[in-house]
């Protein structure tokens, strides 16, 4: 006979078990009714500031509204306001009762608000849900300035929300360091520099005495400090578990709240379970998804007559925050009897390393990384733990923290080693779901072991006698550097050419493009031309960044990011004559959003007048070369770091790489422009320039190296020039600079071999290569707009050439225009007709 199990809550941990029950075949047995109270199903809330770059839809888990499986009811907008154990009901706020033969409770938690007067005034909002976020932005278009109350993760989280809303942003805490709980008093100091950086201003060990206003805030009283002037106030400072429906069914409590439970999370009705933040384990509430997923497991495995357990869990996190790596592991704080730390510190680049060790030198107890946290993928799973001795430490365990270490690809993990802490899954995990062919869910929660994972998968393969396959595509069977090196030595000018001799079939959306790339590398040539223009990507094939609702993005070349004042008219006069959403990047330029296709040659007219090139936002090729003031203008300043970024950017401008590349130059050792962030970085010294290299962004973050120091600036430029060529031509699709520099037999010593030292006598074939780089350069936007041909693909309908897309349109953002979401994106070539429903 079948039963009920009724779900109360469908957060990420709810929608967990859900799936949990699914795929281990729980709902054979069993009808499955989930109670949301949120009017959406579940979403990522570890990812919620994303929400204003990507909307709802893409945080969605759940996105089709439903399960596949027809014995899971899910009601979102519902709420449950009474448990009946010994009826065993549960009574929603309409009235209704539903019958359940087992529940689950994953209501999890609410944030916490200080008794502080002046806490339900107007514009005072709490961080956890959508709906949080929505009245937020809404505010925030008649604010300027705001405040978070809490300093933690949720609280730097807010106030990135704040940033991203165009508000100037307090951060008010009330420990003596940001996060407290994670990072110690050095890292505390680096975390909040990093974040002063950004333009937030940090008031640690500041106590919130009121929020100021009638009706509406006006301002914010810290005790013994002088008020804040904002007009909008974010609380964040810590959560409570959400366990009033155990309270009311009378199951028991934790003394600091969150429902009783045993190690299968039971609670002390055989009947109910409770998992998440909700529950508290042992008396100890958990804040994190991980343990909470570990939880939902447990409880389907107990469901399914199984003997899992939940014992504690590994509070170990890695963020970005605010664009800054944040790790914490293990004994972060160095409780441990004996235990030594062992810290690296670079104030100039931002960098704050500690590893805590036992006594003798052996064992991993913990760490804190800002910063830079690449390292913690591998630095985890070293931990030793009560149960586990973790993986014994190098002779020099200050190798794994300093920059100039050996690495720690080559340190074998053990298979017991959890190299996913989120979904638990462990280097066994994945070995046997690779010999098995099926998968694990490593990595698809905050992503931080993808490149772990990666690396065990072709481990084992590799170990079996297998052979890893790196070809680009299943159309070639060749790597990105191995089609360079067949395109260069055979003289192919096309795309038929190259898959003709050398792959099958038509070729798809990953090999064209790459090999558009490495023609344009060769040959030069406008991407736009002839066969070339039907392997590009949607931003190459148009010359600009398309955006979540259709519309594109200009950006302008400003070099160095010096521009005169009448350059800065024009682009207003653009943005304001075109109805664009303006924006500063952090590369130092204006981007101009919400152009539609058949306005583009227009824009770019305007802008090629007024003397402006291509900024080639929408390429894989050079971006920025970000400078600060330098000597001209800077006390502290050693060198011209202005005059030389404009120069560099003007030299590499249009370069077409593997993957994007951005430079910067810095006047001196305070490093204004971040070099060290970027692909190519020079920093000034008194002799000269210092030549760091493979710095970058994205999924694993990484600070430059030192490649060469005190350069005269001719030396420099030609390093560079066969930096970036070596590059170029040895990098597989899509590898950034640092992941190139770590995949090279011998790493930066390599590089450095063949750059500075040209072991291989290549120096003088790599500039070559750059001297016609160089020479051919030419700007796309000019070319374009100047060729009838070329501008013909830049409408919206061909058979109404005048017609813009009914799908795009427009609203008003803080007092400028902005593209307004749509349901769903545009999809480039279909034919919608005007006036169809949106």
């Amino acid at each position: 006979m079948r039963k009920t199990l009724v779900v109360v809550g469908h957060g990420m941990v709810g929608h967990r078990f859900v799936q949990a029950a699914i795929e281990r075949g729980l709902t054979e047995t069993h009808d499955v009714v989930v109670v949301g109270e949120e009017p959406r199903p579940a979403y990522d809330r570890v990812a919620l500031t994303s929400f204003f770059e990507v909307g709802a839809k893409a945080l969605s888990l759940l996105p089709a509204g439903r399960y596949d499986d027809p014995r899971v009811t899910l009601r979102t907008g519902a709420e449950v306001v009474a448990v009946s154990p010994r009826q065993r009901i549960v009574t929603l706020n309409t009235g209704e009762d539903l019958h359940y033969d087992e529940l689950v409770l994953a209501t999890g938690a609410y944030p916490f608000v200080p008794p502080v007067p002046g806490k339900d005034l107007d514009n005072v909002f709490v961080y956890r849900t959508i709906e949080d976020l929505e009245a937020i932005r809404k505010a925030a278009r008649k604010a300027r300035s705001g405040a978070v109350v809490g300093g933690g993760l949720l609280g730097l989280e807010a106030a990135n929300a704040l940033r991203q809303l165009g508000l100037e942003t307090h951060v008010v805490e009330l420990a003596p360091r940001l996060m407290a709980v994670q990072v110690d008093a050095a890292g505390g100091r680096t975390l909040s520099r990093h974040v002063e950086q950004l333009g937030l201003t940090v008031h640690t060990g500041a106590m919130t005495e009121a929020v100021l206003g009638t009706g509406k805030v006006t301002g914010m009283a810290l005790k013994d400090r002088k008020s804040l002037d904002v007009d909008l106030v974010v609380f964040s400072a810590g959560i409570r578990p959400r366990d009033g429906l155990g309270r009311g069914a009378d199951l028991a409590v934790a003394e600091r709240g969150g429902i009783l439970v045993d190690e299968h999370c039971r609670t002390s009705d055989e009947h109910i379970y409770a998992i998440g933040e909700c529950a508290a384990p042992g008396g100890v509430m958990y804040g994190l998804v991980a343990p909470g997923y570990a939880m939902a497991e447990v409880v389907v495995d107990t469901l399914l007559g199984g003997a899992g357990t939940f014992t504690g869990a590994d509070m170990s996190t890695k963020l970005k925050l605010l664009g800054v790596d944040v790790a914490s592991f293990g004994d972060a704080h160095a409780t441990t009897e004996g235990a030594l730390e062992l810290v690296y510190s670079d104030a100039v680049a931002g960098v704050y390393k500690k590893l805590v060790i036992s006594e003798d030198g052996k064992q991993l107890l913990g760490g804190v990384l800002v910063g830079d946290a690449s390292a913690y993928g591998i630095l985890r799973p070293m931990l030793a733990t009560a149960t586990n001795p973790g993986i014994e430490l190098p002779e020099n365990p200050e190798d794994l923290i300093l920059p100039t270490g050996r690495g720690l690809t080559d340190i074998g993990l053990p298979d017991a080693a959890q190299v996913c802490s989120c979904n638990d899954v462990t280097k066994a995990d994945i070995v046997a779901a690779a010999a098995a062919g099926t998968t694990t869910r490593a990595g698809s929660t905050c992503g931080s072991c993808k490149v772990q994972t990666k690396r065990i998968i072709e481990d084992y393969y590799a170990s079996q006698g297998e052979v890893v396959d790196r070809s680009i595509c299943e159309h070639f069977p060749l790597t990105r550097q191995e089609l360079l090196d067949v395109v260069a030595v055979h003289g192919y000018r096309s795309f038929d050419q190259v898959v003709e001799a050398h792959g099958t079939g038509r070729g798809c959306d990953v090999c064209k493009p790459a090999i558009a790339s490495i023609l344009a590398s060769l040959l030069g040539g406008h991407v736009l031309d002839g066969s070339t223009r039907t392997l590009q990507d949607t931003n190459d094939a148009y010359l600009a960044n398309i955006q979540r609702n259709g519309t594109y993005s200009v950006v302008p070349r400003i070099p160095g990011g010096e521009i005169t004042p009448e350059g800065l008219i024009v682009i207003g006069e653009v943005a304001r004559d075109f109805g664009l959403y303006t924006k500063i990047t952090g590369g130092q330029r204006i981007d101009l959003f919400g152009a539609r296709m058949e306005e583009l040659p227009a824009i770019w007219r305007r802008l090629v007048d007024a003397g402006f090139e291509s900024g080639h936002a929408y390429g894989k090729a050079l971006r920025t070369v970000k400078s600060c003031v330098g000597s001209t203008w800077c006390r502290y300043g050693v060198q011209d770091s202005v005059g030389l970024a404009i120069d560099l950017e003007l030299r590499y401008r249009g370069l077409r790489s593997p993957h994007k590349l951005k430079g910067g130059v810095s006047g001196c050792a305070r490093e204004c422009a971040e070099a060290r962030g970027k692909d190519f970085g020079v920093i000034a010294t008194e002799k000269g320039w210092n030549l760091y290299v493979g710095g970058n962004g994205g999924a694993t973050p990484a600070h430059a190296r030192l490649l060469a120091g005190d350069l005269d600036t001719e030396t420099l430029v030609r390093y560079l020039d066969r930096f970036l060529m070596y590059y170029v031509r040895t990098a597989d699709r899509l590898q950034r600079t640092a992941p190139w520099i770590d995949a090279l037999d011998g790493g930066l010593d390599r590089v450095r071999e063949v750059v500075v030292d040209d072991a291989l006598g290549l120096g003088s074939e790599l500039e070559a290569a750059m001297a016609r780089h160089v020479g051919g350069y030419f700007d796309e936007w000019r070319a374009t707009i100047d060729d009838p041909e070329k501008l013909a693909r830049f409408v919206s309908f061909v058979n109404a050439p005048d017609v813009p897309d009914p799908h795009i349109s427009f609203r008003d953002a803080r007092g400028q225009i902005a593209p307004a979401d749509v349901d769903g994106p545009v999809v480039l070539g279909s034919t919608i007709p005007v006036g169809a429903p949106r």
